[in-house]
């Protein structure tokens, strides 16, 4: 699996990258098609609250995609994770009914 991580207008700590790729990682768990995953991190409006948009794209066979704007990168890689967890299901559950 590939993973591709693109931070706009700042450089994403080690800690933060450190974080995504655990959590990319157990995408694996549910599904062996993944053969790439595009991570986008941006700073909306670093004057206000609920300023970090993530957005990640999973390429699993078919193309899944969820983005999330939060406090932190943290809790928003999290909820992108959980939308794309329901994702992975959904497909993996019409794959099975053919």
């Amino acid at each position: 699996m590939e993973l591709n991580i693109q931070a706009i207008r700042f450089e994403p700590t080690e800690k933060l990258q450190d974080f995504i790729h655990k959590k990319v990682k157990k995408l694996e768990k549910f599904s062996d098609e993944i053969r790439k995953v595009e991570v986008s991190l941006k700073v909306v409006k670093p004057e206000t609250a609920m300023n970090k948009e993530v957005s990640i794209r999973v390429n699993a066979g078919s193309e899944l995609f969820a983005e999330k704007v939060c406090d932190t990168f943290e809790e928003a890689i999290d909820n992108c994770m959980d939308a794309l967890l329901k994702q992975l299901q959904k497909t993996k559950e019409k794959r099975q009914d053919r």
